[in-house]
């Protein structure tokens, strides 16, 4: 008998945190945009989640963004550190780690005002940064992606 009520409520417990994960919706991360998704383009290839890149897969989400735009908190976080995507010091190689909501992800591209602390949702992180110049042509997009890096696309 205990067994069974240890196992109904473990299941009510993974049950509800499905349901909780389900509700998490990114609120506006760009000003100006309402989280509008990249497309594809023959140059660079797509914007979603699992687009072919190279020998590999695109590992996030691309959201437009315009140059020097400002980025907002999608909803209220904790930053945890500096993300740089290439590592490489580029034009665009800055970005910003959070975590909130019960989901962890980085934000690349984006110049963030500071490095640690929290924010609250509709709250500025930073500034977009020139992705032009590293790849003319493109569109302008911020990339999101889960610290597990599974598919974010669920949250927009």
């Amino acid at each position: 008998m205990r067994l069974y009520i240890v196992f109904a409520f473990l299941l009510l417990a993974v049950l509800c945190s499905l349901c909780v994960d389900a509700q998490v919706k990114f609120g506006p991360i760009c000003g100006g945009s309402s989280n509008r998704k990249r497309g594809c383009d023959s140059r660079y290839g797509c914007g979603h989640y699992g687009a072919k890149r190279g020998k590999g897969k695109h590992l996030g989400l691309d959201i437009l963004c315009g140059d020097g735009a400002t980025v907002y908190a999608p909803f209220d976080v904790k930053i945890n550190r500096r993300a740089r995507p290439y590592g490489n010091g580029n034009a665009i190689d800055d970005g910003i780690n959070v975590s909130g909501r019960g989901l962890c992800f980085s934000l690349f591209y984006v110049k963030p005002d500071r490095y640690s602390g929290t924010l609250k949702k509709g709250q500025r992180i930073g500034q977009m940064l020139p992705m032009q110049r590293v790849y003319p042509g493109i569109p302008s997009h911020v990339h999101v992606q889960m610290c597990d890096r599974s598919d974010p696309t669920k949250y927009f």
